[in-house]
């Protein structure tokens, strides 16, 4: 896990405080999209669906950096949508920033290196650029060709300036562990980015293409293979040790989707940021009145072949911090990956 020590520091003392208060639910990182649209329509997105009228609208950053700090999440993924199409974005950062959040920026790196003079470089914050394979790859599963070159040029400016660069990438059943290794190496050992996060595609229901969503068996066979030969141990991935074994088969979780709530322009998202059962306008309703115990593999047939990191790396973080061998484990993971 290439998680930076202070950032897991400052996790783990959350969790503690969690602890101590005693608090059974509470969130991780929220999942934050302060708009719908998009310039790209990815084969397998389901937030592409939307009316016009709806991807015309902006959340304002009041209600933005409100939703953060009702929920006392440490960390926020700015998602959408593309985040960078919304004219007060850096504005949202900066003041997420300005409250030590650790902010991740999701973003398809169309308009980065375009907006890129509107942010500073700092521990808290980090562009986190969609890279789903090598050109070729990428560029088909993005619907668009020069994709993928625009996001490896946007991603050595963002480095040369200073700024942490994270990568997020999702696997299809189109993909081979060769596939999965050669991305992987290229953003570890060419682009060096600072982290890199690795998910099955989760089938969304109004997702444009159905045939290419990956099953539990597949997916474990896919990464077990994958992370063959020391390539998770060498990667630089920010992914705990726990949920790496779940992608594997090693081990097996239960969902805890509280734990990455999602707010829209439509509030806070029942029950992730990947289904849709309603919304509600406050976190304490979302925690306090969503039925959790209903969702999941084997509950929800939608859960079926989910395997995806908004649901099950939390599980595996706080199953870490209830074992003292396995948080030894995460932390040499966290110090070598810090000192690669």
């Amino acid at each position: 896990m290439a998680m930076p020590l202070r950032q897991s520091i400052k996790v783990a003392t959350y969790l503690f405080e969690q602890k101590v208060r005693r608090r059974d639910k509470f969130p991780l990182i929220v999942e934050l999209e302060p708009l719908f649209a998009c310039n790209l329509k990815c084969e397998g997105c389901g937030k592409i669906q939307h009316p016009a009228g709806v991807l015309k609208q902006r959340m304002p950053v009041a209600q933005a950096v409100g939703a953060v700090l009702e929920s006392g999440a440490p960390m926020v993924s700015i998602a959408g949508g593309e985040p960078l199409m919304h004219p007060q974005i850096d504005e949202i950062v900066r003041q997420l920033v300005a409250r030590r959040k650790y902010v991740f920026l999701c973003t398809n790196a169309l308009l980065m290196r375009k907006k890129m003079d509107r942010f500073e470089p700092s521990p808290y914050f980090a562009f986190a650029v969609h890279i789903d394979g090598l050109r070729e790859r990428h560029d088909e599963s993005v619907a668009k060709e020069g994709v993928f070159d625009e996001a490896v040029e946007a991603i050595k400016e963002a480095k040369k300036r200073g700024f942490r660069v994270t990568t997020n990438s999702t696997f299809f059943n189109t993909d081979t562990p060769q596939t999965i290794i050669e991305v992987l190496n290229y953003l570890n050992d060419d682009l060096k980015v600072d982290e890199m996060m690795i998910s099955p595609a989760y089938a969304y229901e109004k997702a444009p293409d159905q045939e290419h969503f990956l099953g539990v068996e597949q997916t474990r066979e896919l990464f077990r293979k994958a992370f063959a030969g020391g390539n998770r141990r060498r990667w630089r991935l920010n992914h705990s040790p726990l949920f790496l074994d779940f992608l594997e088969g090693k081990v097996d979780f239960p969902c805890t989707a509280w734990a990455i709530p999602n707010y829209s322009l439509f509030g806070w998202q029942r029950p992730c940021y990947l289904m849709s059962d309603g919304y509600v306008p406050t976190y304490r309703e979302l925690i306090e009145e969503t039925d959790w115990d209903k969702y999941g593999r084997g509950k929800d047939p939608r859960c079926a072949n989910c395997m995806a990191h908004c649901g099950y790396e939390p599980t595996a973080v706080l199953a870490t911090m209830g074992s003292l061998k396995e948080s030894l484990r995460a932390m040499r993971e966290t110090v070598s990956g810090s000192n690669g």
